[in-house]
């Protein structure tokens, strides 16, 4: 029975995040169709890098994964891009319902992992382009393993296993996007709880071994080359203010009443302007904060060494709120486009959490008020209407509102199949005159078009015979080039 609960909402998640998957959301961001041409690049040569940094520096994970599906198929199409975002997305669902329920029980799992499956949020960055999907995957899986790790312990069994997977999907998790360097010291929560326990010395050994040798080639790099680390973050941050305490103070704020008042206003982001959980999943998140923090403010006497199921919850109440804490500084620490649902997203899954939390206890409530029976009715209701609503809210509300396509840049890529429907024997002039951050010459603004038509290097280049030129360049397209080959991104 559970097993099945578990798989339907798997389905939920994965339908979600692959219907429509080669037309929503149309068109193709530069910052996608930049990693798509590393990727292609990396496909061909079989030069995979850590760290590719063109386009403001970007860990190398994400790249090298687009470059091993285009060895599976060669297709230079935006879903292709898109396709490690919507198997990371779909397999986070999978890993929040396992770390919830070890952490909670069951049913908070089964309604985290529903919630995620559901969130308009989550289903966003699923289905878009942009590394920092990885992030929430590998943080959600390196919690659930190191847990499970000291848990089997307990029961007699060794699980040294569980403690290098941990240490594995941590590691990798550095190589994911750059707000997670935030996230060890949340780790530090594991020793209060678990010290004591038979073996955790060697376990978490263990854990942090597999974890530097995952992520010494990335760090070697960025002792190679120190100002690859920031990146445009030094460009953004609070720092750069007149009152940085101030700005971070109410970067802060806005962060966290993204949740429930005023969301992300980036059409690639966000329904612009929408708080970024539904107003029932808010309210179950703000109840759910309340229990955590009524539940962590009670005193509670213990015996030494006693470990019950009751420190297993009050641990997962202060990793969710700890990691919902420590998860938004990445964001409020920068001052552009705040609130940022992009620079926020290692937020979702402890918000999740405590919505899940908040939930089955509002549930609990009711059916033990003599309430059984509209308990039921309510929560088949409302598990019916929230994905109902994910649909609708994505696939219609979102996903046909003209502002999308102008956001990903759909004309970019018409200009790539208008080119890639010209003879190659055609000399095709494509005028760059949008955008400030060059790669190789050209402005960054011309990835999607080069992406589509596989012009990326300058092989491909001449061999597809398409000319990038800046406007100070045009006087070299030959006199009486047919405005038919002749191209403007601007």
């Amino acid at each position: 029975m559970r097993v099945g609960l578990v798989a339907i909402v798997l389905i939920i998640a994965a339908f979600l995040r692959f219907y429509h998957f080669t037309s929503t959301p149309p068109g193709l961001y530069p910052d996608e169709a930049m990693d798509g041409n590393n990727a292609a690049e990396a496909a061909a040569t079989g030069h995979f890098q850590v760290f590719y940094p063109e386009d403001n520096g970007r860990e190398g994970l994400y790249v090298n994964l687009i470059a091993l599906f285009l060895k599976a198929w060669p297709i230079h199409e935006p879903w292709v891009v898109r396709l490690p975002a919507a198997v990371a997305g779909t397999l986070t669902v999978l890993g929040l319902y396992l770390l919830a329920a070890e952490l909670f029980g069951f049913e908070t799992g089964l309604l985290a992992a529903f919630l995620l499956a559901t969130s308009f949020w989550h289903i966003d960055f699923s289905r878009v382009g942009f590394r920092a999907i990885l992030a929430p995957l590998f943080l959600t899986w390196s919690f659930y393993w190191l847990l499970k790790s000291f848990h089997r312990q307990r029961r007699g069994r060794p699980a040294y296993g569980f403690a290098a997977l941990a240490g594995i999907a941590y590691g990798l998790g550095f190589c994911s996007y750059i707000a997670y360097r935030v996230t060890p010291l949340l780790f530090l929560l594991f020793i209060p709880f678990f010290a004591r326990r038979e073996g955790f010395m060697k376990k978490t050994a263990v854990f942090i071994v597999c974890t530097f040798i995952v992520a010494a080639p990335l760090g070697y790099y960025f002792v190679a080359h120190p100002a690859d680390f920031f990146g445009r973050t030094s460009e953004i941050a609070v720092t750069n203010g007149a009152n940085p305490a101030r700005d971070f103070a109410v970067n802060l704020a806005k962060t966290f009443l993204m949740f429930n008042v005023k969301g992300d206003g980036n059409w690639r982001h966000n329904i612009s302007g929408a708080p970024e959980l539904i107003w029932p999943v808010g309210l179950l998140f703000i109840l759910g904060i309340g229990i955590a923090a009524a539940a962590l403010a009670r005193r509670r006497k213990e015996r030494a060494g006693t470990e019950t199921r009751s420190d297993n919850e009050r641990f997962g109440l202060w990793l969710a709120v700890s990691w919902l804490i420590l998860a938004a500084i990445p964001a409020a620490a920068s001052n552009e486009s705040i609130p940022h649902a992009l620079r926020s997203i290692l937020m979702l899954p402890p918000a999740i959490m405590l919505a899940a939390i908040g939930g089955i206890w509002l549930y609990r409530l009711l059916s033990t008020h003599g309430h059984l029976r509209a308990a039921r009715v309510m929560g088949a209701l409302f598990l019916v209407a929230m994905a109902l609503v994910a649909y609708y809210d994505y696939f219609v509300v979102w996903g046909e509102n003209p502002n999308v396509a102008g956001a990903f840049n759909e004309n970019y890529v018409d200009i790539g199949r208008a080119i890639n429907r010209l003879p190659a024997s055609t000399p095709k002039y494509v005028i760059v005159s949008a955008g400030d951050v060059f790669a190789r010459g050209v402005p960054v603004m011309a990835e999607t078009t080069m992406f589509m038509t596989d012009s990326f290097t300058a092989e491909g280049q001449a061999a597809k015979n398409i000319h990038y030129l800046l406007p100070s360049q045009t006087g070299s397209i030959p006199p009486g080039t047919p405005s038919s080959s002749v191209f403007n991104i601007n």
